[in-house]
């Protein structure tokens, strides 16, 4: 059991398949969270499995739900008995515009995307300590530090996230587990689907991004792995932004 652990949620599909393949070609072992879609869950674990010689174990849990984080992490204890990465990528949100937003809308959210973030952190640190540090990455948006439309639940379940980062970072350092945060720019995943402005994202995204195209699942899945390796031991607390620069351009 000395082949490295990698817990991914949201593992089984869009950035977080692409971030799971990227630690499969670096010999990681998986576990992967999903909330739905069982049998897209098993066709990622015989996918990658085939492809790469490391083992996937698959695990259904609503994030939001502290009692089922607690119930995720230990079936990393049941499956490996270590883990050494911890991927921060399940998301939800509602998106509508402020006035239209309920009670309900801001629970379910900030529970997915902020609570969850800062307790499974908490049970990942515990099983790092164990094999003398590990890597947190969580997942962000633009829309963190800008208005984006119809964005304001899950833009500030995100801002929370960046902010979790940093205490993070500082208060986990002293048991060698490094936290930062990679922010990306619109990518064309599932989860994009649910925006009723999805081809204008794109399209805008694509027509001014001075890289020229939009970012890909793999851009992303390239910076999370990066900041689990040595050679980012002194990144911490940070946000990664990753838009080929597309931010950066004035409105």
């Amino acid at each position: 059991m000395d082949k490295k652990v990698a817990l991914i949620t949201g593992g089984t599909r869009g950035i977080g398949k692409a971030i799971a393949e990227k630690f499969a070609q670096n010999g990681y072992n998986l576990v992967l969270n999903y909330a739905r879609k069982a049998s897209n869950a098993e066709e990622t674990k015989r996918d990658i499995e085939e492809r790469y010689p490391v083992k996937v174990k698959i695990v259904k849990a609503n994030v939001g739900e502290l009692e089922q984080v607690n119930q995720m992490f230990e079936a990393v204890d049941e499956a490996f008995g270590r883990l050494d990465v911890f991927i921060n990528n399940a998301a939800s949100g509602v998106q509508r515009p402020l006035m239209d937003i309920q009670e309900k809308h801001w629970d379910w959210t900030q529970d997915i995307n902020a609570k969850a973030y800062l307790f499974a952190a908490q049970q990942a640190a515990k099983r790092m300590q164990q094999t003398g540090g590990g890597h947190i990455v969580a997942l962000s948006s633009l829309g963190a530090v800008r208005a984006l439309p119809n964005y304001v639940v899950v833009g500030v379940s995100k801002a929370a996230v960046e902010a979790i980062t940093r205490y993070l970072a500082v208060e986990l350092a002293p048991m060698k587990i490094t936290v930062n945060t990679v922010s990306g720019g619109a990518v064309d995943t599932d989860a994009l689907k649910h925006f009723p402005n999805r081809e204008e994202l794109l399209q805008q995204a694509a027509k001014h991004n001075p890289a020229g195209r939009i970012v890909e699942p793999e851009d992303l899945a390239e910076t999370v792995y990066f900041l689990c390796t040595p050679a980012a031991f002194m990144i911490r607390g940070q946000t990664i932004t990753v838009d080929g620069g597309l931010s950066l351009l004035a409105e």
